[in-house]
């Protein structure tokens, strides 16, 4: 599915708020209890977060790109892609892959997009089974390849596989992929089943009234085969007009099964599965319910995401991510990669927002639907974009507010910001000399880096700012006398300016200069940060003087 995350349901004024939150408050606390945190062979706790849990599963995103259009996925016409200069390399992929395993990652799944379009699969995969220390490697793929590609992959060192099959009717196939692939995908899983593919599991994602009258058909195929058809509770991203009422829970799945296998039982599995899974006297396979929806399992979470184009995603529906691809490319050292792995880990929240928000929703069922504001398309993450010499962030009622303004077009933009730090004499020469601080690395190096990768949150720090995709993002330094100024160039095809990330970039590369630092001198000064030039936009173009 698309990587883009869920928004929180909007709550009522007033006194409903409070109601709201209580019981949100409740919910969360409820959550189940987590594992205790274990050191990687290393000795260093990297991959457990602040709530106990042990990342050892690493998901790795081959490509963007997708043969395949699912409604519940993506729109028709696709997703914008990045170029392929953004995209992780197989050396990259490989380098992060080895890291990670050193961390204490025993199972890596590659994914997409569609992980098969990628011209050296193989090869990768090969590459990736001489890692000491992995265990595992599997896939998840749409099989439509599977028949000319299985029999090399299994020799690279492919263990299992992951195969999404929505239907076994060929017209509501079509229907939901948008494609004609039903015979490729179910030649693919019976090659699958006849070379013994271990784990081989079918995914399907129900959604009411368009293919869950199949559902029966999908378990009988279970009763007589040796595999796992796994059951997806319809998830809502952008633009797959999710709604409540086409989302069949796992408590209505198991309803419609149990009419005709009422002994089918669950059976015990880990606490960091992600399906609950059952079985029935006589089946040669197994029913597996991913519940994301109805009941979150992110009390047992041990999953990490790379992004195709190198970010790392501690959760699926959050909107935090940390470009290892810039780490990697701006050549920083092994401890500072290793500490910026393990800030995103700890930042990881307790649960994904799309289960609080749809835990309380449910909960919350019986009051009136005016308290809530939610669209057609809920939960949904969307970018919105404003520009105005007004004060537009405010509206008729003096309150603050975020401006929609998409009917406008998007434009090239341009801003570039400048900012110095006042650091003396000592300091200049040491970071002239590149002496290794006492945080262990090249300072001026660290500080482009988390300025460049800063300007890419900048939605996430400023509460009005809009989300941006930008198409370049740079942070220079120069020494000049006592000090170091940073200069930050972003570039965006928007419709809304990008001067914010300019500023973002050179403020928090400023403050991670400070912080390598300051064990030398408390005496460090961060001033001037300004806006140097921006153009594009109905404002016209500006330069500082």
């Amino acid at each position: 599915m698309i990587r883009t995350c869920s928004r929180l349901v909007s709550a009522a004024r007033g006194h409903q708020i409070s109601q709201i939150k209580c019981i949100s408050s409740k919910i969360l606390e409820a959550d189940e209890a987590v594992n205790q945190p274990q050191l990687a062979k290393n000795g260093v706790d990297t991959l457990t977060d602040t709530f106990g849990r042990r990342h050892t599963y690493l998901r790795i995103s081959l490509t963007e790109r997708c043969n395949l259009r699912c409604q519940y996925c993506m729109p028709a016409e696709g997703v914008p892609l990045n170029p392929k200069s953004k995209l992780l390399t197989t050396d990259e992929i490989v380098t992060l892959a080895k890291f990670f395993v050193a961390e204490g990652v025993t199972k890596i799944r590659l994914t997409g997009g569609e992980p098969s379009l990628r011209k050296d699969l193989v090869d990768l995969v090969g590459q990736l089974n001489d890692i000491q220390g992995l265990d595992s490697i599997s896939m998840t793929t749409n099989g439509l390849t599977l028949t000319k590609q299985l029999v090399p992959l299994m020799r690279a060192g492919l263990k299992g596989l992951n195969i999404s099959l929505d239907s076994l009717d060929k017209d509501t196939y079509t229907r939901m992929s948008r494609r004609n692939g039903l015979a490729k995908a179910l030649a693919g899983i019976n090659l699958a089943l006849q070379l013994g593919v271990n784990p081989l599991k079918v995914n399907c994602v129900v959604v009411r009234d368009e293919n869950s009258h199949e559902i029966m058909d999908f378990v009988d195929w279970v009763r007589d085969t040796p595999l796992e058809v796994r059951f997806i509770e319809f998830m809502p991203f952008t633009g797959n007009a999710w709604d409540r009422k086409t989302m069949m829970s796992c408590e209505e799945i198991l309803k419609v099964i149990r009419t005709k296998y009422p002994d089918l039982d669950r059976i015990k599995g880990h606490k960091s599965d992600t399906a609950k899974i059952y079985a029935a006297p006589g089946f040669q396979g197994q029913v597996g319910i991913i519940s994301s929806m109805s009941d979150h399992f992110c009390g047992g979470c041990n999953r990490l995401r790379i992004t195709a184009d190198g970010n790392l995603k501690v959760c699926l529906f959050g909107n935090s991510e940390v470009s290892l691809r810039d780490a990697l490319r701006a050549n920083i050292s092994e401890d500072d990669l290793r500490a910026t792995i393990q800030a995103a880990v700890r930042r990881k929240k307790k649960q994904h927002a799309v289960s609080t928000c749809v835990t309380i929703f449910n909960k919350l069922s019986s009051l009136p639907l005016h308290l809530f504001n939610i669209p057609g398309q809920s939960f949904t993450n969307v970018r919105n974009y404003s520009t105005s010499s007004n004060l537009t962030h405010i509206d008729p009622d003096g309150l603050f507010t975020m401006v929609d303004v998409g009917d406008k077009q998007p434009t090239k933009r341009e801003a570039q910001a400048s900012a110095t730090v006042i650091l003396g004499p000592q300091l200049i020469k040491m970071l002239k000399e590149k002496t290794v601080l006492k945080k262990g690395s090249e300072a001026l190096t660290v500080a482009r880096l988390a300025g460049t990768m800063a300007a890419k949150k900048t939605s996430d720090l400023i509460p009005l700012c809009h989300q941006l995709q930008m198409s370049y993002a740079n942070v220079e330094v120069e020494l000049l006398g006592d000090r170091a100024v940073f200069i930050s160039t972003i570039r965006v095809d928007g419709k809304t300016g990008c001067e914010l990330e300019a500023l973002t970039a050179v403020s928090v590369a400023a403050l991670t200069l400070y912080d390598m630092c300051k064990a030398v001198s408390k005496a460090i000064k961060i001033t001037e940060i300004r806006l140097l030039s921006k153009s594009g936009g109905k404002t016209g173009d500006f330069k500082s003087d």
